[in-house]
């Protein structure tokens, strides 16, 4: 008995559709990539209940006759490709039937299509593989695609989609936004039940970015470009300080078609290596032109995967691309020769040193028959040598340093400072034309709650010079104004509000859909950090009051967009967030702070800085002040 036999044709493309569309997504991506290759300059999408029910996409292409229609749902029909070596060679996306055979073979689908200079055009009914009618209808110029009731006839697979309408919407979002961005010369417009989610008018690469991004990336975007003989690569990366641990901000894709890559991504990352913090992600737009007989994207049936047949090549091009974009704006440090201009400042803490390694030195009136000699060691305990600082250990009490002299063979005076009558006592050898009290040697415990600054002097770039405790200290102005300005909002903020500041003129914004939610949903946040907000409905926000504790030179829209970036979805608890948001504020309010400021305005400034409950140490955990050591000036005029 023979076993073997053919399947039937409408049983082969629901299996093949299974390779093509396992999700309605997928039906989005097929047939906006098929309105491109049309040549439309307009493509408007709509989905109802997760694509389920309906996907709609209508186009201003060039459309179709009515036998082109009837053809394109047929399997393996192609309006390009006639040999094999057709396949390699391909600059587009597909043509009205590479997917339509597989996405009619699981669903209800109706094309109504008209080409230029038709009086009418064709309305074309295919029902789950099979042809039911074409008909002449009254359409306008292109094609417009309705799919119903996808996986009807699959129940097995209709059963992994059903109910979750919302993990099906945001797969057709992504993919949405995944064609939108490599396409900014064409109008895209996106809507979910009928609902406008997007609107993107025709633009550039970095408008389309921060048109769906939003226009909090606008300030983190930097761009990459680099042509050679082998790719082309241009685009975008973010800031390594916008890097984020949830980055959905990561798009690369080659000849016009977006791709995933492991491999390219871990190469991203590593551009990125010690500047962004561990765990984290950074953003990129990543566009790259390579010979199409150079890459292979049928690797897999839905063409997200590619394969390179210069992979090692691109990715060391890419990595240096992005490297060099880093160095231009600081953020790789460049190679730099001299020290002249450098010194390395240790962060500021209560926990200092007073162990200095020596300088090697000899005695040459050393005899230790002498009985005027008095060996230092012999009072003291043994304390070995171990090459590194040793801190304090938080001792209470602590009598005064007992001082011994010896000259060195180079005819230098130094001192020896012992701790004795402790239970850790150290020694430590200083310069004697050096200030002792206030470098050399410090007390243990400093009463730092009584500490005030003293002696300020604002020395340029934002920073400035003071005594703090008996210790010379170097500050960053902004990153004081920061610590001061987080726990004023802190204390407005939970006290009731921070005081808002009427503006003569309302500002008015444009978010997101999902902006507008998220800020409609912490409308008591934004109102308790000073914001007064008028929500217009569709997406518009007016602003007529903004927190009279930021400095009106502050961009209000940029504020907004960090802040709104900046909420955890809701998961964070209420106090927890505003702090956050306040963290958030202070940052963007203290940003280019301090760099004009004169000497008695940097005065309030520490005076505010003292009352702090933290005074070291920004929202953030950046040092705000370090202290300036007899070593590290010596070092500075020492000549090796």
């Amino acid at each position: 008995m023979n076993r073997i036999k053919l399947l039937p044709e409408i049983v082969a493309n629901q299996i093949a559709a299974g390779e093509v569309v396992n999700a309605p997504s997928n039906v989005v991506k097929e047939m906006m990539e098929n309105s491109i290759d049309a040549g439309a300059k307009c493509v408007k999408v709509n989905f109802r209940n997760g694509g389920k029910e309906l996907i709609q996409i209508i186009d201003d292409g060039c459309g179709m006759s009515a036998i082109d229609a009837r053809m394109a749902f047929d399997r393996h029909a192609t309006s390009k490709i006639q040999s094999i070596e057709d396949v390699y060679q391909l600059h587009t996306f597909g043509f009205r039937g590479e997917a339509l055979a597989s996405i009619a073979a699981v669903s209800e689908v109706e094309l109504r299509t008209r080409q230029e200079g038709d009086e009418v055009g064709t309305s074309t009914l295919i029902s789950g593989g099979e042809f039911r009618s074409q008909t002449p209808v009254s359409c306008a110029k292109g094609s417009q695609f309705l799919v119903r009731n996808i996986f009807y006839n699959v129940p097995s697979r209709r059963k992994f989609i059903d109910g979750d309408n919302s993990r099906l919407g945001s797969q057709i979002k992504q993919e949405f936004t995944r064609v939108a961005l490599c396409n900014p010369e064409v109008e895209f417009e996106l809507r979910q039940n009928d609902a406008l989610l997007y609107a993107l008018k025709p633009t550039n690469r970095r408008g389309r970015i921060i048109d769906i991004v939003g226009k909090h990336i606008k300030a983190n975007l930097l761009d990459v470009e680099v042509d050679t003989s082998v790719v082309r690569i241009e685009g975008f990366v973010g800031r390594p300080a916008a890097a984020k641990k949830r980055n959905n901000e990561q798009y690369l894709f080659v000849n016009g078609r977006y791709f995933y890559s492991q491999t390219m991504q871990r190469s991203i990352i590593r551009a990125y290596e010690k500047l962004i913090p561990e765990g984290c992600m950074p953003s990129y737009f990543i566009y790259i032109t390579v010979d199409p007989e150079r890459v292979d994207v049928n690797v897999h049936p839905q063409k997200t995967t590619v394969k390179f047949a210069d992979t090692e090549v691109i990715i060391q091009i890419l990595q240096a691309a992005i490297r060099e974009t880093l160095a231009k704006t600081g953020a790789v440090p460049l190679m730099d020769f001299s020290d002249e201009a450098r010194l390395e400042i240790p962060a500021f803490t209560n926990q200092q040193t007073i162990y200095h390694e020596p300088r090697i030195g000899t005695n040459s009136e050393y005899n230790p028959f002498k009985e005027e000699y008095i060996d230092p060691t012999a009072t003291m305990p043994d304390i070995p040598f171990t090459g590194f600082d040793v801190p304090y250990d938080g001792l209470e009490e602590r009598s005064k340093p007992r001082v011994e002299k010896f000259v060195s063979d180079t005819d230098e005076d130094y001192t020896m400072v012992s701790s004795a009558g402790t239970d850790s006592s150290v020694i430590e050898f200083v310069d004697e034309e050096a200030e002792q009290g206030s470098f050399d040697y410090v007390e243990s415990k400093m009463e730092v709650d009584e500490a005030t600054f003293t002696d300020i002097m604002v020395v340029g770039g934002g920073y400035a010079v003071a005594i703090y405790g008996g210790r010379c200290v170097v500050l960053s102005l902004r990153r004081a104004r920061e610590r001061v300005l987080f726990e004023d909002i802190v204390a407005s903020s939970f006290a009731g509000a921070v005081p808002s500041q009427r503006m003569f003129f309302a500002e008015e914004l444009t978010l997101s859909r999902e902006e507008y939610e998220l800020m409609e949903n912490h409308a008591t946040e934004f109102a308790a950090l000073g914001f007064d907000v008028e929500y217009c409905g569709d997406n518009h926000i007016s602003i007529i009051g903004r927190p009279a504790l930021i400095d009106t030179n502050t961009p209000l829209d940029e504020l907004i967009y960090e802040l709104l970036h900046g909420i955890e979805n809701g998961e964070m608890p209420i106090a927890e967030e505003r702090r956050r948001l306040a963290e958030l504020m202070a940052r963007r309010g203290s940003s280019g702070y301090g760099r004009n400021l004169k000497a008695g305005d940097a005065e309030e400034l520490l005076r505010q800085l003292v009352k702090c409950e933290n005074r070291s140490f920004t929202p953030s955990g950046a040092p705000i002040m370090a202290e300036l050591t007899a070593d590290d000036i010596r070092a500075k005029l020492t000549k090796y």
